[in-house]
């Protein structure tokens, strides 16, 4: 079975329809997604719709967690929305209560086995959800992912796109689809193949002129949710 690993959609269905028009094509059948649906821009709805139609599996990732601190009233609303701009805020807008439960309800990391491969699904590392690993880390960093008893571990968080041969599992960073941090207008992305444990690390580009101008409409100040888009 061919597999899609994404993450860090970030409210950005653009990049996702995308994404999603090639994984068709390419047979992909069933995705895990590693967290980060909402977060930056504005419609995690029309992500989450997109992601129905398809098998997959999902864990949350620091951005529900913001997300759920601000309905909790445990974050200030102008303090997320100066870092990050209006997209936590649209989202409460855009998602039903119903749907909010659901997303705060997802658990922090997942494993899953599928067709005899293990898989370990985690946000930012297996320890911590807000734990960035860069491809630069340390030998000793990247080594802190290894499992014994997974053969890949999978991480997302800081958008950058790399893999990593551990002692005794393959630690994959499949990057942003929605706001990478190594290329605007391009979505990263992963397929395993569990047939005979192979992988390809994927870049699928996307017009991002219609997202640049849904920013001038939502954002008082423009910023880094826009330029990160055109790097």
């Amino acid at each position: 079975m061919k597999v899609g690993v994404i993450s860090d959609i970030h409210g950005n269905h653009y990049a996702l329809e995308a994404v999603l028009n090639v994984a068709k094509q390419e047979g992909i059948e069933k995705l895990l997604v590693l967290g980060d649906i909402v977060g930056y821009y504005y419609h995690p709805e029309l992500v989450l719709k997109m992601l129905s139609e398809w098998n997959y599996e999902i864990i949350k990732g620091n951005h529900e967690v913001l997300l759920q601190d601000l309905t909790e009233k445990k974050i200030d609303s102008e303090v997320l929305k100066g870092k990050y701009g209006c997209g936590h805020e649209q989202a409460l807008k855009n998602l039903d209560d119903k749907t909010q439960e659901w997303l705060f309800s997802l658990p922090t990391q997942k494993s899953i086995l599928i067709d005899g491969v293990s898989f370990q699904m985690n946000h930012g590392s297996p320890s911590s959800i807000d734990e960035y690993i860069y491809p630069d880390a340390t030998l000793e960093k990247l080594e802190k992912c290894n499992s014994v008893v997974h053969d890949f571990v999978l991480i997302g968080h800081s958008h950058y796109a790399f893999s990593h041969q551990c002692e005794n599992s393959i630690l994959i960073n499949c990057g942003s689809v929605g706001q990478s941090r190594q290329k605007g207008g391009q979505a990263y992305w992963c397929v395993i193949n569990t047939a005979d444990k192979s992988f390809e690390m994927k870049t699928t580009a996307y017009d991002t002129a219609e997202l640049l101008e849904e920013i001038q409409l939502f954002e008082t100040k423009i910023g880094y949710s826009s330029r990160i888009l055109q790097r």
